[in-house]
């Protein structure tokens, strides 16, 4: 069963969405917390399995949490979905590359949230890849991934196929279309994944196409995947 752990300084907001999370057969408790502080000691506490975190809080921003969370070093690690409205794009986008898994928005309607948290207990990525992307897309040349000069920097520690998966992600591609892509098994997909999150120490899909972008392993407007890439 699932732990989940809601962050929000508005009460009623955060009462709503536990309310309405309590209600799921199947998921596990529900806790709460009012700030980024108690977010902090309720996951060392609970170990959660996701966790809905509002970005701009008092005493600790959701984006300071997320970062503290996910440096508690939790096994398994946590899901941190950011709660937010269509004008903290910068903020969200500084929230996946901390390595959050994904966004929602706090005005959508409850069956939708609903949804959304079962998507995100079952895969890696919770928004679309495509919006992940142009998102990215419009915020990336004001940053460099921390620890990567160049692209090469960074390439220099994956294979030719750890790469082109790396690219394949960055574009917007689910595993199995990789897999067909690559013309590889779907398994196979996820062992070079595995690798390259585990060589440049990301946590999320949607960290690994902030990565990707910042490293310049691709480029804004640019398909740079080639057709063949060395093996293994």
């Amino acid at each position: 069963m699932a732990r989940i752990l809601v962050v929000d300084d508005q009460h009623l907001i955060r009462s709503g969405i536990v309310t309405l999370l309590r209600t799921v057969e199947g998921l596990g408790p529900v806790v709460e917390a009012s700030d980024g502080v108690e977010a902090v000691a309720a996951a060392r506490e609970h170990h959660p399995d996701l966790i809905l975190m509002d970005i701009k809080m008092p005493r600790l921003s959701g984006l300071a949490a997320a970062e503290r969370i996910l440096a508690l070093g939790l096994d398994p690690a946590p899901r941190i979905v950011v709660l937010t409205t269509f004008d903290d794009d910068e903020f969200v986008y500084a929230a996946l590359r901390a390595g959050c898994s994904g966004f929602l928005l706090k005005d959508m309607p409850p069956q939708q949230l609903l949804s959304a948290v079962t998507a995100t207990l079952s895969a890696d990525l919770l928004v679309a890849p495509a919006h992940v992307r142009r998102l990215v897309e419009r915020h990336v040349g004001r940053r460099q991934w921390p620890g990567t000069g160049t692209g090469a920097d960074a390439t220099g520690m994956l294979t030719g196929r750890e790469v082109e998966v790396l690219e394949f992600v960055a574009e917007g591609l689910a595993n199995e279309e990789i897999a067909e892509r690559m013309r590889v098994s779907e398994s196979t997909v996820k062992t070079h994944l595995h690798r390259v999150m585990t060589k440049l120490d990301l946590r999320s899909r949607a960290q690994a196409v902030v990565f990707a972008y910042e490293a310049g392993i691709v480029e804004a407007g640019v398909r740079r995947v080639r057709p063949d890439a060395p093996g293994a």
